[in-house]
């Protein structure tokens, strides 16, 4: 059932678009149902309620467009009883460089969500109880990740949490795939890719660490061909960052 579920979900937070945007709605019901972050998130309550959610690299918010079409269903009492209730974001604010597709989040989201262009390097994230990036901090290079982890850590109220989405590098096959598709999805929406930062899953973890962040990894490839894992990490403040030789 909660498969059906779900892509009924995806269907009504694909109509949020407008009907004259065909782009804009099959690309938010195919990443929805193709991408099994969002059903994980969702179904799992990885984010926590009642807090403000920032979403950096937002694309045309589909993130927010499903947990607004989530809150919708769960307040009709329409909600898998094995499914953690769906959060109630105060507030979405949503990050990206394509002024596009943040146009197009705004016209699908426009009670209570705030998106803006600019770029996650430089822009001012604010204060957030849960951050979300999925599939961009390999854009950029490795100091500029790390600043911008630092940022993130800064803007968590105590007890956020941090959803990083990531490509866990190697030889694989799996990897080699990544890259190809996210190179070909990128040049399509307009952006030269000259190089990608990626890291294997350990780097990751250890940069996590030694931000003071504690991480958990969680498998994101399920139905794919991808080597992706959703690290789950929280900073409440009592950890102290490691210093850096």
């Amino acid at each position: 059932m909660s498969e059906t579920f779900f892509r009924t979900l995806a269907k009504d937070a694909a109509a949020r678009y407008p009907a004259n945007d065909r782009f804009a709605r099959h690309f938010a019901y195919g990443k929805l149902t193709g991408d099994p972050a969002f059903r994980c998130i969702l179904a799992r309550g990885m984010l926590p309620p009642r807090v403000p959610v920032l979403d950096l690299g937002c694309g045309q918010g589909v993130l927010a467009s499903l947990l607004a079409a989530a809150r919708e269903h769960h307040g009709r009492g329409e909600w898998p009883a094995d499914w953690a209730p769906p959060p109630d974001a105060e507030a979405i604010r949503g990050i990206d460089l394509m002024e596009k597709d943040v146009s197009r989040a705004r016209h699908a989201n426009p009670a209570g969500a705030n998106f803006v262009k600019g770029d996650i390097r430089n822009t001012e994230f604010g204060r957030a109880g849960a951050v979300v990036i999925l599939d961009v901090l390999h854009y950029i290079d490795f100091d500029a990740q790390r600043e911008v982890l630092r940022r993130v850590r800064a803007a968590l109220e105590p007890r956020g949490v941090l959803l990083l989405r990531v490509g866990d590098a190697s030889d694989s096959l799996r990897f080699r795939i990544t890259i190809a598709v996210d190179r070909i999805v990128m040049r399509a929406r307009g952006h030269r890719l000259p190089r990608l930062w990626c890291r294997p899953l350990g780097e990751w973890m250890r940069e996590l660490e030694a931000l003071g962040f504690a991480a958990e990894p969680i498998p994101m490839s399920a139905g794919t061909p991808f080597a992706n894992v959703l690290l789950r990490a929280r900073y409440d403040g009592s950890t102290a960052p490691a210093a850096r030789s």
